[in-house]
């Protein structure tokens, strides 16, 4: 009788329908759709469905899609910020890693700002685009602000130090929720693939 029972429940747990997630991975800079190569197939495998950005390319309709789990890496975080703004409706949760993640209080160049300052420490000093997100508008509270967002941290990181990180995630106003990687550099997609394909999973069952 036991078995039987047992039998049952495998039976009803296989045919349970698992809810599909959608995960949208914006690349940082230098990189491009490629760079997810490894986490991709591994969100796939776990029935989800996974869209890689290419930048350089025409994009995603966001208006096609909707409970998003958005994850941005490096310099890709200020582009989450901004489609998360422009489309708070369509996205479930943010997810930065490694990535510039900015607040509602000041321009969007202000992590960038901090980070400048520290890296004309170490190297000759460039522009980047600096001056252009410092013309741009406050995130809003409205949008931006609105939605969940989760860091995930990589203590090995060498391009965006741990220190750093942390220190966004403490400016910030929001309840930030943070996870951490240990052993992870800056791409933790490559490095610790298995290990950060985990952390999303567990960021969408509670999120998305």
């Amino acid at each position: 009788m036991a078995v039987l029972f047992f039998l049952v429940i495998q039976i009803l747990a296989a045919a349970a329908p698992k809810v599909e997630k959608h995960f949208v991975l914006v690349h940082g800079a230098c990189h491009g759709a490629w760079s997810w190569y490894k986490l991709k197939p591994r969100l796939e495998s776990a029935g989800h469905r996974v869209t890689a950005l290419d930048l350089a390319a025409s994009g995603i309709n966001m208006k096609a899609i909707q409970d998003v789990v958005l994850v941005g890496h490096s310099l890709g975080g200020l582009n989450l910020a901004l489609a998360m703004d422009k489309y708070p409706e369509k996205v479930a949760v943010g997810v930065f890693l490694a990535a510039f993640m900015p607040d509602t209080r000041h321009k969007p160049s202000y992590v960038l700002d901090q980070d400048f300052e520290l890296a004309k420490t170490l190297v000759r000093p460039g522009s980047l685009f600096i001056e252009d997100l410092s013309k741009a508008k406050n995130f809003s509270n409205e949008g931006y602000g609105s939605i969940p967002r989760v860091y995930v941290v990589c203590d090995e990181d060498l391009a965006i130090p741990v220190e750093f990180q942390r220190w966004m995630i403490e400016n910030d106003v929001a309840k930030t929720d943070v996870m951490e990687i240990k052993g992870a550099d800056h791409m933790a997609m490559l490095s610790k693939p298995e290990e950060l394909c985990h952390c999303l999973l567990e960021i969408a069952c509670k999120y998305a």
